[in-house]
């Protein structure tokens, strides 16, 4: 049988091929989790996989019969984005209706069936069949894959989130998220009280314009869970009135004052300093994501709503990982809270080289810095193995396996505007790290992730940039130690 993640054309002269996802029990600890598949030839689908309660089913479906059984007349998979408008399913709604169990898009209430994807409006979803197989005593759930490609395989398997874990967990503490200060501060809402957003693009400007990492958090898990639940009815990219993101987000006075020039951070050694310095990187992070809503929405109004789920969804990741972060940061060295080392802002100022250029930050953002943190990642958790602290350890292999993603998701659009635009994607890439990029991409690459994002040799090896201006300093710093960027 193939391996996790890689098709396998069924016996007996079906037409069917089934892709392997995981060990059924894994499917045991949440209800809905995104899969994304890649074809051979470069082409991705997103899709999600609903794990029904027996409440939600049909009267006959889950008495009796072995627990596989059970669990098998639980689980469907459907597109990720509704056919009407493209809206993100993961949040919608279940319910049951005399023909069976329908999904309900959360912007316009379209229902379709979790079986067929027909929908009394006359629309239809792609749905996918599952199978269970066992293998070694474990059995494992496939998926149906996508006609019109070959060699479909998995780059993206991982819950949609804890809200639909089992159970859910109580809300996080963010607590420790506070940068020190000698001063209290009134707290600022969530929403605004005055002139709120209505639109995903006017939450992104708010957010970047948040200086406080507490509220960026909340704001952006805010913003994340109404977008999704369909109580943002328009991303508002089209709109002519769409507000400007900042050229330079801003940030606490006491974070503000440890800004350092990057040419004279310190080699970080000690966990608290390596931690906070991550920390740092996820900040900045957060607030990428939201900018290539905001920067670049406007002005590419052919962005499907796909592009906006998927760099939400982002956005919602690197809140987490600082968070993850900073809490480990205050376990070890509550003395030394987020804020109150030195830091710099040299990944922002790299990406103000490609303010012009979706097909810029794409490239030089996701497929060379954050590519270059899957290349590090792996010595940064062994340092931290190596000291004996297993906490820190699983958070960072968390952070590592959403970054892989998160450079699957780059791969993903760089090559659709390369396919909009007629140009091939590697040359492509290449000539914008040699524009945008000062010096060698460096190696040793870690090229088992890097290939399972969709970068294959050809984009990176032998690659050098030749920007004019002195942005070496800026990037130099991130080589030493970095998890994600």
């Amino acid at each position: 049988m193939s391996a996790p993640g890689e098709s396998n054309p069924t016996s007996g002269g079906s037409a069917t091929d089934w892709l392997k996802i995981s060990p059924l029990e894994t499917l045991r600890t949440h209800s809905r989790f995104f899969l994304t598949l890649r074809s051979q030839e470069g082409t991705y689908h997103s899709l999600i996989l609903f794990r029904l309660t027996p409440g939600q089913l049909p009267e006959s479906g889950v008495d009796g019969g072995a627990p596989s059984q059970s669990l098998r007349d639980q689980i469907y998979v459907m597109e990720a984005n509704c056919p009407h408008l493209g809206a993100d399913m993961s949040h919608a709604e279940i319910e049951e209706c005399d023909t069976g169990v329908v999904a309900v898009c959360p912007w316009h209430r379209y229902d379709f069936d979790l079986k067929t994807g027909h929908s009394e409006t006359g629309l239809r979803a792609c749905t996918y069949a599952t199978d269970i197989r066992e293998e070694d005593g474990i059995d494992y759930i496939l998926v149906e894959t996508p006609s019109g490609g070959r060699n479909w395989r998995l780059v993206e398997f991982r819950p949609v989130s804890e809200e639909f874990a089992d159970p859910p967990p109580p809300p996080p503490d963010l607590s420790h998220l506070s940068v020190s200060s000698t001063e209290p501060k009134k707290p600022e809402p969530i929403v605004p009280a005055d002139d709120p957003p209505t639109t995903l693009i006017q939450w992104a400007v708010l957010i970047l314009n948040t200086p406080d990492p507490v509220l960026k958090v909340q704001r952006t898990r805010h913003a994340v869970h109404l977008f999704r639940t369909g109580q943002l009815k328009s991303i508002g990219h089209r709109s002519a009135k769409a507000p400007r993101p900042p050229d330079m987000p801003p940030r606490e006075e006491s974070y503000a004052r440890n800004v350092v020039d990057p040419g004279k951070m310190a080699r970080r050694k000690n966990r608290a300093v390596m931690l906070h310095a991550l920390a740092n990187i996820e900040q900045w992070a957060i607030d990428l994501a939201w900018d290539i809503i905001a920067r670049y929405g406007p002005s590419h109004p052919d962005l499907p709503p796909a592009f906006f789920a998927d760099f939400t969804k982002m956005a919602l990741d690197e809140s987490k990982h600082f968070s993850l972060l900073t809490a480990r940061l205050v376990a070890i060295s509550p003395s030394t809270p987020y804020g109150s080392l030195p830091v710099h802002a040299g990944l922002w100022e790299s990406a103000r080289v490609t303010f012009p250029s979706l097909r810029a930050r794409l490239a030089i953002i996701h497929l060379v810095h954050e590519a270059r943190g899957l290349d590090v990642n792996p010595g940064t958790i062994e340092k931290f193995r190596r000291a004996g602290d297993p906490e820190s350890v699983r958070v960072l292999e968390t952070i590592h396996h959403d970054e892989v993603t998160h450079v699957t998701t780059g791969h993903r659009w760089f090559t659709w505007i390369c396919a909009k635009q007629g140009v091939d994607p590697v040359q492509t890439f290449r000539e914008e790290v040699r524009r945008g990029w000062r010096g060698d991409v460096k190696g040793p690459f870690n090229a088992e992730d890097r290939e399972k994002a969709g970068l294959t040799p050809d984009f990176y090896e032998n690659l050098r940039g030749e920007m004019e201006s002195d942005w070496e300093s800026a990037i130099r710093p991130q080589e030493s130690v970095r998890v994600g960027y």
